[in-house]
């Protein structure tokens, strides 16, 4: 099986760093020192106009808490609609509730805005108290994919976790590894887990994504 490699970035040097190391898609961030927020729509732009792999823009207001206000959910709303007018493929986002559990019925009406098909629910998944449970929630939405270390620091560290979500949620959707993927740990934690994408954070590095695609090559 073909591993997919994801490369988060945020700023156009870096996109096309990821993409002449292989990238197979971009998420596409501002700020990733606080886990990513949503890119100037400039940004979004300039990284579709330069690069032919698929984009996926990160919707996310601020840093921190992933319960947002009725507010911060409106521009998000608005920021899905900008996103894919400028031709991005689908959008990176993630709601939780009071309890920190997906927040099933925001979820969805931010969903429903782009098409479940082309969502990504990001690592607020590793917050919550059942990230099966979460799963679930997800799966039930028609959510493509979610980002996830397995609610560890690391991929390797939740390999077991992930492994667990793989077999959980089966081929109702796609379960993406990250946390500290590198290309010393990328093959280990593909065999532990049977994740079928993986992400890391390309840093303007391209060797460091060329190094991941050749260790899955291997």
């Amino acid at each position: 099986m073909t591993i997919l490699v994801e490369a988060a970035v945020e700023s156009l040097d870096d996109a096309l760093a990821a993409v002449d190391g292989g990238a197979d898609r971009l998420e596409l961030c501002a700020d990733l020192a606080v886990g990513g927020t949503t890119p100037p729509r400039e940004l979004i732009s300039a990284v579709l106009a330069a690069v032919d792999v698929p984009v996926l823009a990160m919707i996310r207001p601020r840093g921190g808490s992933f319960v947002y206000s009725s507010r911060e959910l409106e521009r998000m709303s608005v920021d899905i609609e900008g996103a894919l007018a400028l031709g991005a493929a689908g959008v990176v986002l993630g709601v939780l509730d009071a309890d920190h559990r997906v927040d099933v019925a925001r979820t969805a009406a931010l969903a429903s805005i782009a098409g479940p098909e082309r969502v990504t629910f990001h690592r607020a998944i590793d917050r919550t108290p059942d990230i099966l449970a979460a799963a679930d929630a997800l799966a039930s939405l028609g959510i493509a994919r979610v980002l996830t270390s397995g609610g560890a620091a690391t991929a390797s560290d939740g390999a077991d976790t992930l492994k667990a979500l793989v077999e959980r949620v089966g081929d109702r959707l796609v379960i993406l590894a990250c946390g500290g993927v590198r290309a010393a740990n990328v093959r280990d934690v593909v065999r532990r887990s049977g994740v079928p994408e993986v992400h890391a954070r390309c840093g303007g590095d391209a060797e460091r994504i060329r190094a991941i695609k050749a260790a899955l090559a291997v």
